[in-house]
């Protein structure tokens, strides 16, 4: 595993879910609430048996799932209490219809961030992606979680879902803008090929296809005028003091560690993938079946450079990178007006981060 003890990234995979959600392609389990305890076992193994990786203090640890509430406030409270204590940042997701008293104060009473699932506030497209999640439960929840003192709260939300509309998508930042998060995660609906969510919604997802920058537009636009700063192509922020430390650990490439089914770790130039069966992994939560794969320097690079130029403060084009990066696609960029280039680093404007993946390849050698 390499050099002991310098890794600050703690990311823990709690699997269950009431319902599968069919755009979901993440490692979840449904039912199996008897499994909960031991599952929490198995994760504090896994901590004891890999965990000599991580630095003391950590930055940041992160909860993502599946539904992390779903353990409930004394469980999620004994899980919390036992990992790692995070100097910067400890995320907790949660889906609104957990959210009791006693999980929001068990949350605040540990410092945590809280990421809530909110998605969209019309019915009818909640219908759609087969969420549970009411407009009116999120916003008992978010009251619930301020008023037992939580210090921070993130919503996501999601935009061309099938059937939306250019109102449904102003109605959902009026009812967002509303509850004034800390900070918003906006994403465009990804449903991978073959999952029930494109066998049903295909021809839609096409057409919505069509209209995704218009969204985002819309997004970047409506939240900036909210006081939002778009720090990263999907997030915004109510000043830097609010941006999601752990996940820009991901994007400026630093080492995490993942506990957990599915969960995926880099480490010292290794990634490793755990696999994703519930009884593998209670058996033998450190020797569960996994995949391995070695991270070369070239590999390295063009991660960092794709990721780091998803944020707003873009990325140095120094070391590996400076000789990943054709110098005339850089210039073309620029003189196309979607980038620019300050000293050695290179930021996307706004229209080239809505363009990301077209300008990475365009600068690519």
């Amino acid at each position: 595993m390499g050099p002991m003890g310098d890794v600050r990234h703690l990311y823990v995979h709690v699997p269950f879910c009431a319902h599968r959600c069919g755009y979901c392609d993440f490692t979840t389990v449904t039912g199996h609430d008897e499994r909960h305890a031991a599952y929490v076992d198995a994760l504090l193994g896994e901590l004891a048996a890999r965990g000599g990786c991580l630095a003391d203090p950590v930055e940041t640890v992160y909860l993502g799932g599946g539904t992390p509430s779903r353990l409930g406030p004394e469980l999620l409270g004994e899980l919390l209490d036992r990992l790692p204590r995070a100097q910067a940042e400890t995320t907790v997701e949660c889906n609104p219809e957990d959210v009791t008293d006693d999980l929001a104060r068990a949350l605040a009473a540990r410092g945590c961030r809280v990421s809530l699932g909110a998605q969209t506030f019309a019915p009818a497209l909640l219908d759609v992606l087969e969420r549970r999640t009411t407009p009116a439960g999120v916003r008992d929840a978010v009251g619930r979680l301020r008023a037992a003192g939580v210090a921070s709260i993130s919503l996501d939300l999601i935009f061309g879902i099938p059937g939306e509309t250019t109102d449904d998508l102003e109605g959902d930042l009026d009812a967002l803008i509303a509850l004034a998060p800390d900070h918003v995660s906006a994403y465009e609906l990804e449903a991978k090929p073959g999952t029930r969510f494109t066998v049903h919604h295909g021809a839609a997802l096409a057409a919505q296809a069509d209209r995704v920058e218009d969204h985002l537009d819309r997004v970047v636009d409506r939240l900036g005028a909210a006081g939002y700063d778009w720090y990263e192509v999907a997030s915004f922020a109510r000043g830097p003091g609010q941006r999601a430390v752990h996940n820009t650990a991901y994007w400026r490439g630093r080492d995490y560690l993942g506990l957990g089914i599915g969960a995926v770790s880099t480490v010292a130039g290794e990634r490793r993938a755990n696999g994703p069966k519930l009884a593998a992994y209670l058996d033998d939560p450190a020797g569960a079946p996994c995949a391995l794969e070695a991270i070369d320097a070239e590999t390295a690079a063009r991660e960092r450079l794709m990721l780091g130029l998803r944020l707003a403060e873009g990325v140095a084009l120094d070391g590996e990178l400076a000789d990943l990066v054709d110098e005339a696609g850089v210039a073309r960029l620029v003189a196309a007006g979607v980038a620019r280039r300050e000293g050695g680093t290179l930021r996307l404007e706004r229209r080239g981060r809505m363009l990301l993946h077209d300008c990475v390849a365009e600068i690519l050698r």
